[in-house]
């Protein structure tokens, strides 16, 4: 067998050790499957063998789950190879390859011997269903190990008797919140619920499992005893009342958005009033179900493998060797700044923190104080840790601390003047191979590169605030940036634990860009009069993090009013010449109304910056013609806030602006929020519509509400030629890593 190695002890228990070879961490593949039905078959027939404990031969944990890579392939499950000739075949196909996996594992649980399972590290969806099958798990005493059914993460249920044997372990109330969350828990935590049944010392856990294995010759599993019944069952006192609360709980928490919470709850409530065999076939035919959704499509490929691709590195230009971030230097100690200087220092690299005055660079530093204290407190981390994280960082108005520095990140106010004097006082120490980064959201990077000596070395590095909280960085890369630049880049962003996108030099970028599209289709809506209460919920139930009101406070109505006139003077128009531009300078010059950060924009707030209204002013000002939101015009506002992002995001893959789908949708959901049921901008209109059916609604649309969305000639070439941007931009890439 490839991926198990089995060795027999001298009392008959067999110890079968998991360990894919040439990956750092056990993952579930085709090859799994057939390599644990030959060992259910050893197990059973080998009179040798009175018991088994399944381990893993990885210090990284036990086992990470199935390989969505292969599932997305259609390799995992075993199914069958011929080509389906139909729908009804190709689900048919699709149901015996995930029921193969159930099949597998139940054949396990009811080999005739006791299998305990010994687990040292993580066990995480599939590798906990494993785990689950086994009649006993031995757990290591390690607050770190993450012990869960996350599937629900990325759009699928679990599909390996997940659904099935943890609310018979546990309860359907408990295992249910476990799923639909998917969240993880520790080995106490498991045991205190009921699905780790024995926690040790580490490196304990396979003696502890074999001691059991040898006193309990005759385990069977607890559904399988006569007379077993689910302590919550739905027809238990209270049982009801867990899946009508829970149906009530999904439908608030996803809007409808998200068919795998749903189908959890179906599978789950269906699956335990019946044999636990007919509720795995339950949950194989849910699992097949959910596997097919748009949802699941989109948020597995951009969640999970773009997500992976990326943050290892994806799309860093080939043929440059990688550069250890040693020493970088920030200069600007505000907000921005301070956060940056904190996730470096976090990732161990040497920090100097420039302002015009050591107060203002002292307050940057004081930044990272604040959330050191409040990890340690929290138990996040340790005194020592803290203080050795804040020795990294030397706040100071001396530029000549800049030199040895492997990258300079400059981030002050948006000021292109400011910006060239600070560019020209650094490059004056900076080394020859240096990179010198500038974290602007709007201003050209190929303009401030012109103060630059060496235009080469100088890009875009755009963090987004909280820089802490928010995992992407937005590389862009000016007209004669270089590709070991943008390698350099790559190599920091990832030293800082950040996934980075790469995009080319454009006013706005990618993100800053198309996410302004979503709030100025909010206001857009607000100045035609449509009530501010319904575009606020409906931007909410369309997938949005905040309705496109609340997120402009956020943003500062003053700082978008200032980025319109700019975009407007730009294109030579006149900012005041429509209704929208009206509206924003009335609130701003004539009310005084700056967003949240002042207390008072489209919304009121309290004295912890929380909304308490939307202005009531507002609605008094305008013509409110829109008071009621009937099913079809949610609809309808739901495609308006989508469908205008998605524009801009296919003008920005003409302009050249952004080449990789990948980056796109990882983008879009990690900078703005689109909606990440969608799997990102691009996946909504490749899986969620098509292109040919997209462009006909945006023709609509278009002709209805005005050019922002009309298609462009690229969407409407690779509508004609029935192409998806991962097929047309995506191919590209491969061959270009090739």
């Amino acid at each position: 067998m490839e991926n198990f190695k089995l060795e027999i002890d001298d009392d008959g228990v067999a110890l079968i050790t998991f360990d894919v070879p040439g990956r750092s961490m056990n993952t579930i593949t085709g090859g799994v499957v057939r390599d644990i039905i030959a060992l259910t078959n050893e197990i059973k027939t080998n009179d040798k063998i009175k018991g088994a404990v399944i381990t893993s031969g990885k210090a990284s944990g036990f086992c990470a789950g199935a390989d969505l890579g292969e599932m997305g392939s259609g390799g995992l499950g075993g199914g069958t190879a011929k080509t389906p000739k139909s729908e009804e075949e190709r689900l048919k196909d699709a149901f015996e390859g995930a029921y193969t996996l159930n099949k597998t594992f139940r054949e396990l649980e009811t080999c005739g011997k006791p299998v305990a399972c010994a687990l040292e590290g993580l066990a995480l969806g599939g590798g906990l269903e494993i785990a689950l099958a086994c009649h006993y798990r031995v757990a290591a005493d390690n607050p770190k190990i993450q012990l869960g059914l996350p599937e629900s993460k990325v759009g699928l249920l679990p599909g390996a008797g997940g659904t099935q044997r943890l609310p018979r372990l546990i309860g359907v109330q408990a295992a249910a919140m476990m799923i639909l969350q998917g969240e993880s828990k520790t080995p106490q935590e498991a045991k205190a619920l009921g699905f780790v049944n024995e926690v040790v010392p580490p490196g304990e856990t396979v003696k502890a499992a074999k001691a059991w294995v040898k006193a309990n010759p005759k385990a069977v599993a607890p559904w399988d005893v006569k007379g077993y019944r689910v302590k919550d069952g739905p027809y238990s006192p209270g049982g009801g009342m867990a899946f009508v609360g829970g149906n009530a709980l999904v439908s608030k928490q996803t809007y409808g958005n998200y068919p795998a919470q749903k189908n959890i709850l179906s599978c789950i409530y269906e699956g335990v009033q019946v044999p636990i065999d007919a509720g795995l076939r339950i949950e194989s035919r849910y699992f097949v179900k959910t596997a097919q959704t748009p949802q699941a499509k989109g948020m597995i490929r951009t969640l999970f493998l773009s997500m992976q691709e990326l943050s290892k590195g994806g799309n860093r230009p080939a043929g440059h060797p990688p550069t250890e971030i040693k020493k970088v230097a920030v200069i600007g100690a505000g907000l921005m700044g301070a956060g940056i200087a904190y996730v470096q220092a976090k990732a161990g690299v040497e920090t100097v923190l420039i302002d015009v005055s050591q107060e203002a660079a002292e307050k940057g530093k004081a930044y990272s104080q604040r959330l050191v204290d409040k990890d340690v407190s929290r138990g996040k981390s340790t005194k020592e840790k803290g203080d050795a994280l804040l020795a990294l960082i030397k706040p100071t108005t001396d530029y000549s601390e800049i030199k040895g520095a492997d990258l300079v990140i400059e981030a002050v106010f948006e000021n292109p003047e400011l910006k060239a004097e600070i560019t020209k006082k650094a490059e004056a120490v900076l080394g020859e191979n240096a990179v010198f980064g500038s974290n602007t959201s709007t201003l050209p990077i190929t303009g401030l590169a012109k103060a630059s000596s060496r235009p080469a070395n100088f890009i875009g590095i755009h963090f987004f605030s909280p820089v802490e909280r928010m995992g992407l960085v937005e590389i862009i890369v000016g007209k004669e940036t270089s590709e070991a630049t943008v390698a350099k880049a790559i190599d920091y962003t990832l030293k800082i634990k950040k996934t980075p996108i790469v995009v080319n030099d454009s006013r706005g970028f990618y993100t800053s860009r198309c996410f302004g599209t979503y709030t100025t289709e909010g206001i857009e809506m607000l100045s035609e009069g449509v009530a501010p209460a319904i575009i606020e919920n409906v931007g909410r139930q369309a997938g949005m993090p905040m309705g496109p009101l609340e997120v402009s406070d956020s943003v500062g109505l003053d700082t978008a009013l200032k980025i319109g006139k700019q975009m407007a003077e730009a294109m030579g128009t006149d900012y005041k010449g429509d209704a929208r531009g009206r509206l924003m300078a009335w609130i701003v010059e004539e009310k005084g109304r700056v967003g949240r950060k002042a207390g008072k924009g489209f919304y009121d707030y309290d004295e912890n910056n929380r909304p308490t209204r939307i202005w009531p002013e507002l609605s008094t000002q305008l013509d409110i013609k829109v008071k009621e939101c009937p099913p079809e015009l949610k609809k309808e506002l739901t495609k308006r806030f989508l469908f205008r992002q998605c524009i801009e995001v296919a003008r920005c893959f003409e302009e050249g602006v952004i080449t990789d789908p990948r980056d796109a949708d990882v983008g879009s959901i990690l900078a703005w929020g689109f909606a990440p049921y969608t799997g990102g901008c691009v996946s909504y209109m490749d899986l969620f519509w098509g292109l040919p059916a997209f462009v006909e609604e945006a023709d609509r649309l278009a002709a209805q509400y005005g050019e922002r969305f009309k298609p462009n000639k690229l969407l409407r070439d690779m509508a004609a030629k029935n192409e998806t941007f991962y097929g047309r931009f995506g191919a590209k890439k491969e061959k270009a890593a090739a």
